[in-house]
């Protein structure tokens, strides 16, 4: 399967006739997967339910056979944030001009059930390079649908700087994602750098998820008290009382823009915003000398290994990685002697083979709960230490995952001597209600301690 992106310049509806531009890499069968084909077919479902003046607008997706279309508007105004650092003059005003066409391009993506998950500066383009010309929204391939103010985990996906809080913590999240980001947008586009930043990603990571930014002198004495306020608004932690893209619309700084934002020029905004371009551009070499038009092909965003991007194929690593974390925190649960929580992370149907069980498949936790009852919840002996070596997991859907992994138990038996206990184990994992809940495990291996010594036991035992 190939694919090309087929960019109309902005005609009315009965100017189809005209000759369109073609833009894009050809992608050879290897390259362009079935799963490739789903998102494109996902991105072009999503955009086809897009009519707004600030967004980007899908005229048409057609297949032939080895080939797929997608006939997007062209725009030839390049970054929003390019556009910024040539003008002669840029105020606070004109960024509240700017902000609120992003706004009501969120709005209108929120309103048709549409998350775009992936806000940032190198998709904000502008239609044409006359002075004035529209903000348009761009790149839909990490888009999701959702129904009205659904919150559910939808995978990990975005840009760095500009992830929410609730999507670092892998809580449930929708609509106010895109609400954090904008934030962040209209941060930078007061004074040309971002709230959050670090070079390391685990601290940047923990900044945000504190809400840890603030508006330092001397660049934002100059700034509005309203301008402020608005982005305290959209950087609230707390996604429950983020405010909305029709609230934000709403906002003095916005409607009111005549009598509320200043209209000095912001010179050093312009200069700080130069050099985050350049940063930026650093960051992703690749992208650089891209015409703007070449965004709009679906595969050249998601296979891209910026490292300015956190793309779909992250989400896989941080799924993965989700998987081994619930791992450890059942078999924790197991060493704690706390079977409540246990049975929080098993489904009540679990089912089970373990040398234990005789060579039978045991369904259910009754089983388990009887080591809980009359071993773990006594045993005083000593700590448990267990280590899981070599885990390798793999996902099946989005809903559904495998993990296999030899575990490792050190502890003490009952004379008191430290001991060492392995098994090869595999556990089936399946979300409900963005939940994980493990419905299968197998153990191979028999126990290599006496079973009357019950504590010893049960401490090697997988009870999973």
């Amino acid at each position: 399967m190939c694919m090309l992106a087929l960019l109309f310049p902005e005609v009315g509806e009965q100017d189809f006739t005209r000759e369109c531009q073609v833009h894009g890499p050809q992608l050879t069968p290897s390259v362009f997967s079935p799963i490739d084909h789903q998102k494109l077919e996902r991105e072009a479902r999503i955009c086809r339910l897009l009519k707004h003046p600030n967004i980007v607008r899908l005229h048409d997706s057609i297949s032939e056979e080895g080939f797929h279309y997608l006939v997007f508007d062209l725009v030839t105004g390049g970054e929003l944030f390019e556009d910024i650092v040539a003008r002669e003059y840029y105020s606070e005003a004109d960024a509240s001009q700017c902000i609120q066409q992003i706004l009501e391009s969120v709005n209108h993506c929120h309103q048709s059930g549409i998350v775009h998950r992936d806000m940032k500066p190198e998709n904000l383009l502008l239609a044409s390079k006359l002075k004035g010309a529209a903000v348009k929204l761009a790149d839909f391939g990490l888009a999701i649908e959702v129904q009205g103010d659904q919150q559910a985990w939808f995978g990990f996906a975005g840009t760095p700087g500009y992830l929410s809080p609730e999507v670092l913590r892998k809580d449930p999240y929708g609509k106010p994602v895109d609400m954090w980001a904008c934030g962040v947008i209209l941060y930078i586009l007061l004074v040309g750098y971002p709230p959050f930043w670090d070079e390391d990603q685990h601290r940047l990571y923990q900044q945000i998820k504190a809400g840890a930014y603030d508006f330092p002198s001397p660049e934002w004495d100059t700034v509005t008290p309203e301008a402020k306020d608005l982005i305290n608004k959209m950087l609230t932690i707390n996604p429950a009382k983020r405010v909305t893209a029709t609230d934000a619309l709403k906002h003095p700084w916005i409607c009111q823009r005549s009598t509320v934002a200043s209209m000095m020029h912001r010179q050093e905004t312009v200069e700080c915003l130069r050099k985050f371009n350049a940063r930026r551009k650093l960051k992703s070499p690749q992208l650089a000398g891209v015409h703007c038009c070449s965004l709009f092909v679906l595969v050249q965003q998601e296979s891209s290994e910026s490292a300015n991007t956190t793309m779909e194929d992250e989400d896989v690593k941080a799924r993965k990685q989700e998987i081994i974390k619930v791992t450890e925190q059942l078999i924790e649960a197991i060493n704690n002697g706390d079977f409540e929580a246990y049975t929080k992370i098993c489904d009540p149907g679990l089912t089970s083979f373990e040398p234990e069980a005789l060579g039978n498949l045991v369904e259910g936790t009754d089983f388990h709960k009887f080591y809980f009852e009359n071993a773990l919840s006594r045993s005083k002996q000593g700590p448990v230490h267990t280590i899981l070596l070599n885990p390798h997991v793999h996902l099946i859907g989005e809903d559904a995952a495998c993990i296999a992994y030899i575990r490792l138990t050190q502890y003490m038996d009952a004379s008191g001597m430290p001991r060492t206990m392995q098994s090869e184990e595999t556990r089936i994992w399946h979300r409900r209600d963005a939940k994980w809940q493990n419905i299968h495990f197998h153990r191979s291996g028999s126990p290599t301690v006496p079973l009357n010594s019950l504590w010893s036991y049960v401490a090697g035992l997988v009870l999973l």
